[in-house]
């Protein structure tokens, strides 16, 4: 009887996932697709960073939240979930806004600079994500339905999609949580050495 480890093989991905998600080749897409979603995270930051009520007073979220846990006596309600509704009336009910809209302003603004940038894309991507499906939980449409399938996109590729960006080099240089980085192997080189004295 053959042991699992004989029996074992490697399951592939489709040449068109790797090609996608796995070739510098394809990059230039990613860096078509990761520049618009950083210039529209930008520009809704830029706006949002400069207004008072969204970082001082956080009225401007106050405002959002209220119309999103509304319940209206004919139709549809925008929060679908009553758990949703809940966590944003709970946030409401604790004066959160008064943080939060500083937590959105300033969180847009460096998602949109990573973006940009092709600075830990991934990592940008998905915070990205984040906030996309909050605001689709609220109840918020506007290009959110374009900018999550797309961003979801981005963190598949997140090896290549920096590729034309900061990434270039941070990724080689700081690795990733299960491959060290150039930079990491230099610091442990280095720490043996002084304990090797």
């Amino acid at each position: 009887m053959a042991s699992f480890k004989q029996r074992h093989t490697t399951i592939r991905d489709p040449r068109l996932a790797d090609l996608l998600f796995g070739s510098t080749s394809i990059a230039w897409v990613w860096l078509i697709i990761r520049g618009w979603l950083g210039y529209v995270w930008l520009t809704s930051a830029l706006r949002k960073v400069g207004s008072a009520d969204w970082v001082q007073t956080g009225i401007a979220v106050k405002g959002f939240w209220e119309r999103a846990v509304a319940i209206p006596q004919q139709g549809r309600p925008p929060i679908t979930f009553d758990w949703y509704r809940g966590f944003i009336q709970y946030l409401l009910d604790t004066g959160s806004y008064a943080w939060f809209g500083k937590l959105i302003a300033y969180g847009e603004l460096l998602v949109g600079v990573a973006l940009v940038l092709g600075a830990f894309t991934g990592i940008a991507a998905f915070f990205a994500a984040f906030m996309n499906w909050n605001f689709l939980m609220a109840g918020t449409v506007s290009v959110s339905p374009v900018m999550f399938p797309l961003t979801i996109l981005v963190i598949l590729a997140w090896k290549v999609a920096g590729y034309y960006g900061l990434d270039y080099y941070l990724l080689p240089m700081l690795g990733t949580p299960w491959q060290k980085g150039q930079a990491l192997d230099k610091v442990a080189d280095s720490a043996h050495a002084r304990l090797a004295e």
